[in-house]
């Protein structure tokens, strides 16, 4: 069996199946990650998103990496980040020799030391980033980015689930408090 047999469609059909496990979207997107390190072996992953200003780039949920890493402050554009919001895969082999990473010394602190980046897509414009990092120098294979591509995919399917979701309950609300400002009426 094959690595693709033993850990990728598991790994795909498990993530798969946390899109349907609950409405939260923030646990969703915990699960996703987890389970992308997990099924590629990395030491984590994290989902970055663009504010809707499209100004700043924030953490939207992690697996793997600690508090003070996620909470560091703004995150720099580098390469990676730049080119996978330009819709482009980057892999980074050795992320703390690496000039167009940034933040070398955080990544080296973190015990970073490759990173994915796959960029998430709603309706062909990027949202945000899907980074994998591991522990060790790691090349990834194609196996590897297509997987990650796809729980980039399944990710972009949550964020899009959720935005429905919270716009129906709103609406659902609305309605509900329509119809007892209406039977108020109709009672007085």
């Amino acid at each position: 069996m094959n690595k693709i047999e033993a850990s990728y469609y598991p790994g795909l059909y498990e993530t798969a199946v946390a899109l349907t496990s609950t409405h939260s979207s923030r646990e969703i997107l915990r699960n996703l990650v987890e389970k992308t390190a997990k099924t590629i072996g990395a030491k984590g992953c994290a989902l970055i998103m663009l504010s809707p200003d499209k100004k700043r780039l924030f953490h939207v949920t992690a697996y793997g990496l600690s508090e003070e890493h996620i909470k560091k402050g703004p995150i720099l554009a580098d390469r990676g980040i730049t080119d996978a919001m330009d819709g482009k895969v980057v892999a980074t082999l050795k992320a703390t020799e690496n000039g167009h990473i940034h933040s070398r010394q955080e990544a080296a602190r973190e015990g970073i030391a490759s990173i994915l980046s796959v960029p998430m897509k709603l309706k062909d414009k990027v949202v945000g980033v899907i980074r994998v990092y591991t522990a060790e120098p790691y090349k990834f294979s194609d196996d590897d980015i297509y997987f990650a591509n796809a729980v980039a995919s399944l990710a972009a399917i949550a964020l899009k689930n959720a935005r429905f979701y919270t716009a129906i309950q709103q609406s659902s609300q609305k309605v509900k408090k329509e119809l007892h400002e209406i039977t108020s009426l109709l009672n007085s």
